[in-house]
């Protein structure tokens, strides 16, 4: 299924979900281990989230074309320049149309455009739609959004992600640099058994797909 472009109509639909104070849940439990991941580069390089394991990483999945992908990206790059010498690692992977052709010189291309053209201070690269649906457990047929944040502590389990219809915790700067940083402090500690870390609220927000 093709992601609809952002319309008045769906943002009327996402901020009367919100007035409503509608609950959502994420695509899939929390806590979990996180699978593996591999992304593209611009460079042409591939890069595996494996790699980052012992740090806290905050991935971050959007559109290239997406204006809440693009602020969010402003916001991940101050936490990573205040968060990075504590093991911090924020991640970005796009997966929209324009990151999704044969033509790999052009997916670069895009994925560079959008890093420069938001003075992105931290690795984004592209995926195929299909492993990044596979990745959030988000199925074709279901409501999702972008951009899709993915938390995982320095063991590699996932201690937050977005709800399929957006979560606004996970977009917004103050809850952002806090939850990272109590993550952080909790150093190389699981998270308790029977007891899931506290998942931030989930709120619908951003742009609707059809």
């Amino acid at each position: 299924m093709r992601i609809a472009p952002i319309s008045a109509v769906l943002g009327s639909l996402v901020a009367a979900g919100v007035a409503a104070g509608v609950v959502l849940q994420a695509a899939a439990p929390v806590p979990r281990p996180a699978k593996e991941f591999t992304l593209t580069l611009p460079s042409g390089k591939q890069a595996q989230l494996a790699s980052y394991r012992g740090k806290v990483v905050m991935v971050a999945f959007m559109f290239t074309t997406c204006p809440h992908c693009q602020a969010l990206s402003k916001v991940i790059t101050k936490l990573q320049n205040e968060l990075g010498t504590r093991g911090f690692q924020a991640v970005g992977v796009a997966f929209n149309d324009e990151v999704n052709t044969p033509n790999a010189a052009g997916n670069a291309q895009v994925t560079a455009k959008f890093i420069s053209d938001n003075g992105v201070g931290f690795p984004v690269g592209y995926a195929a739609r299909p492993a990044v649906m596979n990745y959030l457990s988000l199925s074709d047929v279901e409501r999702w959004v972008v951009p899709q944040v993915v938390i995982i502590d320095r063991k590699g389990v996932i201690r937050a992600q977005s709800a399929a219809t957006g979560t606004a915790d996970l977009q917004t700067e103050s809850y952002l640099r806090k939850y990272l940083g109590d993550l952080l402090s909790e150093g190389a500690a699981p998270a308790k058994s029977g007891t899931p870390s506290k998942a931030p609220a989930k709120k619908a927000a951003d742009k609707k797909t059809s």
